[in-house]
């Protein structure tokens, strides 16, 4: 009996921690574990433990092995499976060192800065996770010169960085296969509801198509729901539904609460990765659902639209 005003905070490892909202105390068990010691640079501190939310579920951080590399064809697919065996991947604390290394869930995901949705009636939490793995590696600072131009900067922001004033650059980049796409089995985001009184998950639903992306960059036009890598966050309503735009092809899409399925989505002129929000129009009294559409990451189409949602 009784209720407990508390704080959910998700992460990139995938994690989700319940804390008590007045004193930070756990909720829902953590635990801290062992995590690997090995590879770091010298100058490199590491904690021997690290904390783990083992009273929530963990969403999209499953450990890597070599059967669930994947490919567009068995080629890229076997390529995958040779680079997971030469690069170092010990869990998800591998830490970046001088030999290329896994990090899993990458630096873009698990849960990214788009946060949850709760629905307090039905005690639901809603949230959506990237589950692409990037590859680091330390270059030290003489070698970094040549270094960054046999491996130059890319458009979407990663490559190498020089950390000036540190003793090591830093390459990064996600996790691609020869024809660009990621080396891990499909989904690459997926649509969760968790019960909190349960704390299980209740449903778990692959985040959008791959309408708009496919190998090499060319758009395939397939709408297979294979879920890819999602941005920006979910909007509950008291209405059972949740709302979510931040897929990689253009749509909004409204799903059941109760059971995740799809049951309504609407074509935007380009990509979103922004939180739809809700409000009531104080002249018309009719319920509106609005979101921003400026381009779905790894996407060239741009825009500047907001658009607005209503029932007849």
């Amino acid at each position: 009996g009784g209720s407990t005003p508390a704080v959910l905070q998700t992460t990139k490892r995938g994690q989700i921690f319940l804390l008590n909202r007045a004193t930070g105390q756990p909720l829902a068990e953590v635990a801290e574990k062992p995590v690997t010691q090995v590879g770091a640079v010298p100058e490199e501190k590491l904690s021997p433990t690290q904390p783990y939310s083992v009273g929530m579920p963990t969403i999209g951080a499953e450990p890597l092995s070599e059967k669930r590399m994947w490919g567009m064809t068995m080629f890229d697919q076997l390529l995958c499976r040779i680079d997971f065996r030469q690069l170092r991947y010990d869990g998800d604390f591998t830490p970046p060192g001088l030999q290329r290394s896994i990090e899993h869930p990458g630096n873009v995901g698990g849960m990214n800065w788009g946060s949850v949705s709760v629905d307090t009636t039905n005690q639901r939490m809603f949230v959506n996770d990237i589950r692409v793995p990037s590859v680091f590696q330390l270059v030290p600072r003489a070698e970094f010169d040549a270094f960054k131009k046999k491996f130059p900067p890319v458009s979407d922001g990663h490559g190498p960085s020089a950390q000036l004033g540190t003793p090591y650059g830093m390459y990064t980049n996600i996790w691609f296969s020869q024809l660009g796409v990621p080396c891990v089995q499909p989904p690459f985001g997926t649509l969760t509801a968790i019960d909190l009184n349960t704390r299980k998950i209740a449903w778990q639903v692959p985040a959008g198509t791959a309408e708009q992306l496919g190998p090499m960059g060319i758009k395939m036009g397939l709408p297979m729901p294979i879920g890819m890598p999602t941005y920006a966050g979910t909007l509950s309503t008291a209405g059972g539904l949740v709302f979510f735009a931040g897929t990689q092809d253009y749509y909004l899409r409204a799903y059941d609460a109760q059971t995740g399925k799809e049951l309504w989505k609407a074509p935007l002129p380009v990509g979103s990765s922004a939180t739809p929000m809700t409000y009531v129009s104080p002249k018309t009294g009719k319920q509106y659902v609005l979101v921003s559409a400026g381009g779905a990451v790894y996407s060239k189409n741009i825009g500047d639209y907001v658009l607005a949602f209503a029932l007849p």
